[in-house]
């Protein structure tokens, strides 16, 4: 049986919650939340300390490191550190760079992860049946 999150919930910066995805069907069903923690991103040897823009069930969003030379033909490894005992460690592939942000899409994520980072959008919606509908979309894109 795999372990309970941890019982202090990670704890948003700000509750304000917008939409931005890849497409406008997914922008309906993946709700993004503004969320201020500390983030590493890293590539082979190569490991950058990033701003947290956004997060949703589906990916993040951050601010573009300086000096930047990432591959985005390759994965990356993002760890997002919710509190001392919690964080989230998903692998993620780059969907956009516009030279300010690079916004990423998940391609794996572990389950104590991703019981966490249902935690922080659960707590952030307000509604455990958007989370529930957001994570239907998800097993539907999957599928």
């Amino acid at each position: 049986m795999p372990a309970a999150p941890p019982a202090a919930p990670p704890v948003a910066v700000n509750k304000r919650v917008h939409s931005m995805t890849d497409s406008p069907e997914d922008r309906r069903r993946f709700k993004r939340i503004a969320f201020d923690a500390k983030t590493d991103l890293k590539q082979g040897d190569q490991t950058w300390k990033v701003q947290l823009v956004d997060i949703s069930l589906k990916g993040l969003l951050i601010e573009r490191p300086d000096p930047w030379k990432g591959d985005q033909a390759q994965l990356f490894e993002v760890d997002i550190i919710l509190s001392n005992e919690a964080n989230v460690k998903m692998d993620v592939k780059i969907t956009h760079d516009n030279n300010r942000q690079l916004g990423f899409v998940c391609r794996h994520i572990g389950l104590e992860s991703i019981s966490h980072l249902k935690r922080l959008v659960v707590l952030n919606l307000g509604d455990p049946e958007e989370l529930d509908r957001e994570l239907a979309a998800l097993i539907e894109l999957q599928g």
